[in-house]
């Protein structure tokens, strides 16, 4: 893959999704087995920097950098000299002194990797930024879906909830239109961005949830966040729960076996009923699962020797620098 950095995936090509892909299913294969340590970042060093708190990706990553072989060195805001007002181009220049191969960023700022890749000689992965962008956790978003209902192409894939604010939303809008899926947007009015707003591609938006299921493959539900609404985005949780929880009622307007996801953390029974949440049409497990697999496969493509085998499972053919 000839690229430094993961930033979202606005700017990555279909082929470039699907070799992130390949490339996972030959992780996947290394994780299957009873020791899950393979060489090819051995004499990297990976550093989270973490200025929001996180649970799902922070640990994905470090398991992700470990398996590889790789030295991981785990930053957190509150603990570092940020607290004593350095500044993140100041926090980066210390990082990359000390020999960091790779930094992967989370951060409240929207930007704030595009500003770390600007002043690093390694490369960024962004875990996430403000309301901008999540592309790890879209790609393995897309690798669950593929993994369970084959190419991702034209699949009809639901997202609702608060689009407005959410990361991951953006993301999953460029990753699943490039990689050819259908996708709708539902929320209410308040909670969803502007018509053509954003740069997005085009996407469908529809207001109400039982027709935007109706022959859905996929449905992802996305966290209420309870503090919009004090800022008055939303009348009460309670109409919200009545107009867009996702029900095993709701979900009979889906194709059969439609799959439901969810990028966490879930506020049960608010965007998502328990019965749907931990039904057998849920893949969220499954898609904290592939975040390791789907976070090996990056770390894999951007800096991993290639002339380290993955002892059985080789790289997929054109995984070149």
């Amino acid at each position: 893959m000839n690229r430094r950095h993961v930033l979202d995936l606005d700017d990555f090509t279909a082929d470039e999704i699907e070799l992130v892909m390949q490339t996972t299913d030959a992780m996947k294969e290394v994780l299957a087995r009873p020791i899950r340590r393979v060489p090819p970042l051995r004499g990297k060093t990976i550093v989270t920097l973490f200025y929001e708190n996180s649970t799902r990706t922070r640990v994905s990553f470090e398991l992700a950098a470990k398996n590889l072989s790789a030295d991981v060195v785990n930053i957190t805001a509150s603990a570092s000299s940020v607290t004593k007002g350095e500044s993140l181009v100041d926090t980066i220049r210390t990082i990359q002194a000390l020999g960091a191969d790779v930094i992967v960023i989370r951060h409240s700022q929207a930007g704030a990797p595009y500003v770390v890749a600007q002043h690093l000689r390694g490369s960024v992965i962004n875990a996430g930024d403000g309301w901008h962008a999540h592309p790890t956790q879209s790609l393995l978003d897309l690798y669950t879906i593929r993994e369970r209902l084959g190419p991702v192409a034209g699949k009809s894939v639901v997202i609702v909830g608060d689009i407005l604010h959410s990361r991951v939303a953006r993301s999953n809008v460029w990753g699943m239109t490039r990689a050819g899926a259908r996708v709708t947007l539902c929320g209410p009015a308040t909670l969803m961005p502007p018509l053509g707003g954003d740069g997005l591609p085009p996407v469908t938006v529809d207001y109400d949830l039982d027709r935007a299921l109706e022959g859905a493959d996929v449905v992802m539900a996305l966290r209420i966040q309870r503090e919009r609404q004090t800022g008055g985005m939303l009348p009460s949780l309670r109409e919200y729960v009545e107009r867009y929880q996702l029900t095993p009622a709701r979900l009979r307007r889906a194709r059969p076996g439609a799959l439901v996801m969810h990028p966490g953390p879930m506020n049960e029974g608010v965007e998502i009923s328990p019965e749907v949440a931990y039904g057998a049409q849920s893949v969220i497990e499954d898609q904290v699962a592939n975040g390791v697999a789907v976070r090996m496969a990056l770390l894999y493509l951007l800096v991993g020797e290639r002339t380290t085998e993955l002892a059985a499972a080789p790289a997929p053919v054109g995984a070149r620098r």
